[in-house]
């Protein structure tokens, strides 16, 4: 076949968290070398054991006949003296009457299309989560129509990206350093991307000085700025926005005429202040909001089954057209057919956690509880080798997944993917340059997601603290 012409889009677009750095780890590990891949936020590749309620009840809900061999297993066994079993090794009743009440929701179990928008069972319980999370009552109640379920947050952040794009002079506002998801997906739907810089030396607030010198210099420029991204709490970065960051950014784009996107999926991954939704900032204000959300953070970890969703407040009309924002979203939602349902299912135990007082409670907290933890004090031991190292900073409070140091001291000649391309070469560790991200001009980072066994880091964070310092000062 001759050569063909394809999207110039697709060929410009990069990321970086699977770009060369874990390809080159890949070969690495095809060789036989040990790699700690600390590239991407994927909890279970790293040791990470699913919720047990999750599986128990997906298990139950993927093959029904289940349940009632459960209960006859049980029966037998409660009519059985002396039988080496406990009341523990079988399923709790609980978990057996909501892998039924889910089956019986969903009408057609899970291997049925469901509705474009997804379950109504499961929108309807990701509204009252918004509304118990926020406080809501009365007219700022979530709509479940307005909630859309996804293959995950990537899904729901294209979809909103490619409806807000319409022409090549269209511009998103993007912080930098920004997940690279953004920057790809502007460049795939033929927009400009707009950088905004947060400060990074005062732990990476927002600065409305800086939106407004971003927004000028673009419209200067010819950009039309339609949106502009929030990712809180932070990836790369890490950083935990406050009240009176979110309302800056709700002033300015309710100023300009801009729709916010905010990308909350790891609201459950603040380990030492308070997560503050976007929603629950905008409250009445008539900004167009996108809060987008996902099983595969925070303390849940389910990367690999893509669920999500994505709620919608203050959709605008279309201009030229009677429409609204809704119904273009169902029809982009409805060319999809559906998001998987295994993901739908997981999105609604993610809302819907085991009641206090039921059997399954107290071992959900427990697990909860000690991934939560061990997170935190694995961040902790991370940061503690950063003072070891020479030329190290890392700004900010700890939240996400991530750390995002700034070296300030490489090697004449050599930046930061060439620091991270060593450091894989000689310790194995896995992680994602700075310039992957974008970040300001003359800086350099990397970023670090704390996720491997404590045990692992305190082998390998020796041997980076020994190779830095050996290869900052070569």
């Amino acid at each position: 076949m001759h050569p063909i012409t394809v999207n110039p889009n697709i060929l410009k677009m990069e990321y970086a968290v699977r770009g060369p750095i874990p390809q080159r780890a890949a070969e690495m590990k095809r060789q036989g070398r040990e790699i700690i891949p600390c590239n991407i936020g994927n909890p279970q590749a790293l040791g990470q054991s699913p919720l047990t309620y999750y599986r128990q009840v997906l298990s139950l809900v993927e093959e029904p006949s289940k349940i009632e061999r459960e209960r006859k297993l049980k029966e037998i066994f409660e009519e059985t003296p002396g039988s080496p079993l406990r009341e523990a090794d079988f399923i709790s009743d609980y978990v057996l009457e909501v892998s039924e009440k889910v089956l019986t929701l969903s009408g057609t179990g899970t291997g049925a299309y469901t509705e474009s928008k997804g379950f109504a069972f499961v929108r309807q319980a990701i509204a009252d989560f918004i509304n118990r999370r926020d406080g809501f009552s009365g007219k700022l109640r979530a709509n479940p129509e307005h909630i859309f379920l996804t293959d995950g947050a990537s899904d729901a952040a294209k979809r909103v990206l490619n409806l807000l794009i319409a022409g090549p002079e269209d511009g998103i506002m993007v912080p930098i350093p920004q997940y690279p998801l953004y920057s790809a997906s502007i460049t795939m739907f033929g927009g400009v991307q707009v950088d905004y810089h947060p400060d990074e030396e005062r732990g990476w607030a927002l600065d409305r000085a800086e939106l407004e010198r971003a927004y000028s210099e673009a419209a200067r420029q010819g950009v039309n700025v339609k949106g502009i991204v929030v990712i809180n709490p932070g990836n790369p970065t890490g950083a935990v926005l406050g009240e009176s960051s979110i309302a800056e950014v709700i002033d300015f784009a309710a100023q300009h005429d801009l729709a916010i996107i905010a990308d909350e999926v790891y609201q459950d991954n603040v380990y030492t202040g308070k997560f503050i939704s976007f929603a629950s900032v905008l409250r009445e204000r008539p900004v167009p909001l996108f809060s987008l959300h996902s099983i595969s953070k925070g303390f849940f970890g389910e990367c690999g089954h893509r669920g999500g969703y994505m709620e919608v407040r203050n959709p605008p009309q279309i201009a030229g057209s009677g429409l609204n924002l809704l119904d273009l979203l169902l029809k982009q939602a409805s060319v999809g057919l559906c998001s998987n349902t295994a993901g739908q299912i997981l999105t609604y135990l993610m809302v819907s956690p085991p009641e206090e007082g039921s059997a399954p409670y107290t071992l959900f907290q427990k697990e909860k509880q000690r991934i939560l933890r061990e997170l935190y004090e694995k961040a902790q031991m991370i940061r503690a080798a950063f003072d070891q190292m020479d030329g190290v900073e890392c700004f900010g409070e700890t939240g996400a997944m991530y750390l995002f140091p700034r070296l300030n001291k490489l090697p004449a000649g050599t930046g930061d993917f060439e620091y991270c391309m060593a450091l894989l070469d000689e310790t194995g560790l896995v992680t994602v340059n700075g310039s992957g991200f974008g970040q300001k001009p003359g800086t350099h980072h990397l970023r670090i997601a704390f996720l491997p066994p404590k045990d692992l880091l305190a082998e390998v964070l020796p041997r980076w603290v020994e190779f830095h310092n050996r290869y900052v000062n070569a």
